[in-house]
């Protein structure tokens, strides 16, 4: 649905206005959470087709049993999908978009952080939120639906939310002045998926750029689902499950907001190379204790015993670790690093290795986890069962990731020594060298001449 997206959106902006393509994104979202809160949610005995489901499952075998599990309760596969493309549509297309649309570069380089900042501390509230109505369930009496409930609120506040959004954008182009753009930049070229792929492949530099996103995008999916199915196993209470995840969004939250805090320093105390590292070290230091926890339970249990806890309840926590420092390394140092690297750029391949990234990475990598899970699981009949060539896959992805991190940084770094040494050069070849005749020198005066015959004096008249 990512990619599936993006060509429509790219079609949709050859025909729509900015304004009326922001409007014509946003809506379709605004009326899905609505009506699924109040219309889908409770007629969803009615319109998941269990006996097909069924009967499908009998004939085809449990090897199809995560496709049919999607069929089965499709209604709210749907809205997981939805709430997915929100997070990359809403704020990495649309919102982002429109802040290069209304900010200059002086104003990006003051404000940009805060939109992070402000971003984060909105995760806490919205994961404060989870718990209270997550709370409210329990005191519900009995055959009461709680989560009829709760849904209804939490989605009355996201349809809320979303028509703040559009008045917002309204009264924005409505009431404050833009600024004005230069006519000489170049337009985003309109790239298919298959010149996106040969891009790619043709530039070292965009190739590279592609493997961090694409490893970042597998790599956190791979852990994600994983973790989230310990994670069931250990919370199999609704309750409890939402409550641990609102936690667990403040958590994220809060540490974003610390580590935005601290990337300026990561970045003028160490330099690029450093900050891009840090988000694959985090997740293969992380994923290595996650996955080791899983794979050998047994012989850690002793060890957890005394802090109390099971082998599953460390490895929930090892994973939340994992997720929530993966995410705030993501946010506050591998996203300004990679809209950094395309600075050094020239503009034509700085515009085309965004188009490709745009249109092929950024789908591939959330999608690239996902389809290797499904081969897994069709493979060895279970996510349990694959658990350990998860691992390895994870271990081979960051280590190339980590490859394509260090052959970046040298390319970065010499694309930006020949930037600075073009600027000298544009700087020297811009000053002029007064040429003073040697009756000036003698006067020590380059403002004044001896003279005062006409023809000296009418060229200055002219000056």
């Amino acid at each position: 649905m990512a990619i599936g997206f993006m060509l429509l959106y790219t079609k949709l902006s050859n025909v729509l206005s900015k304004k009326a393509l922001f409007y014509t994104v946003i809506i379709p979202f605004i009326v899905y959470f609505g009506a699924f809160g109040f219309v889908m949610y409770p007629l969803s005995n009615y319109i998941h087709p269990e006996a097909l489901a069924d009967k499908l499952l009998a004939t085809l075998g449990p090897r199809f049993m995560g496709p049919l599990a999607i069929l089965r309760i499709w209604s709210f596969c749907l809205f997981y999908v939805m709430a997915e493309l929100w997070g990359s549509v809403v704020i990495s297309v649309l919102f982002w978009g429109f802040a290069n649309q209304i900010t200059t570069v002086d104003e990006a380089k003051k404000f940009y952080p805060l939109f992070g900042l402000g971003a984060n501390v909105a995760l806490i509230f919205s994961g404060r939120t989870v718990k209270y109505f997550s709370n409210l369930r329990k005191n519900l009496g009995p055959g009461v639906d709680g989560w009829a409930v709760s849904l209804k609120a939490m989605m009355s506040i996201v349809v809320g939310m979303g028509l703040a959004i559009c008045f917002l954008y309204w009264w924005v182009n409505r009431y404050v002045p833009l600024p004005t753009r230069s006519k000489k930049k170049k337009d985003k070229p309109k790239m298919g998926t298959m010149e996106s792929l040969k891009f790619l492949v043709s530039s070292p530099y965009i190739r590279d750029l592609a493997t961090l996103v694409v490893a970042y995008g597998i790599s956190i999916n791979l852990v994600e689902v994983t973790w989230k199915s310990k994670l069931k196993a250990q919370f199999p209470s609704p309750n409890e499950y939402s409550a641990f995840m609102g936690d667990f969004s403040t958590c994220t939250g809060i540490a974003t907001f610390t580590m935005m805090l601290l990337s300026q320093y990561v970045f003028d105390k160490y330099g690029w190379g450093v900050a891009a590292k840090i988000t694959p070290t985090v997740l293969l230091l992380t994923g290595v204790a996650f996955f080791s926890l899983i794979l050998f339970g047994g012989p850690f249990a002793p060890l957890v015993a005394k802090l109390g806890m099971t082998p599953l309840l460390a490895a929930v926590y090892v994973g939340a670790l994992q997720n929530i420092f993966s995410k705030s390394a993501k946010y506050s140092l591998f996203d300004p690093c990679k809209e950094m690297a395309y600075i050094p750029l020239d503009e034509d391949t700085k515009v085309k290795g965004k188009a490709a990234i745009d249109v092929v990475c950024n789908p591939l990598g959330k999608s690239g986890g996902a389809l290797i899970q499904q081969f897994m699981i069709l493979s060895f009949g279970s996510l349990a069962n694959s658990t350990p060539y998860l691992g390895m896959i994870l271990l081979v992805i960051v280590t190339a990731w980590l490859a394509a991190a260090k052959s970046l940084e040298g390319q970065f770094n010499s694309l930006r020594s020949e930037e600075e040494l073009e600027k000298e050069m544009e700087r020297a070849s811009t000053v002029k060298i007064p040429v003073v005749s040697q009756d000036e020198s003698e006067n020590g005066s380059l403002g004044e001449s001896p003279s005062n015959s006409p023809e000296e004096s009418a060229p200055t008249n002219n000056m």
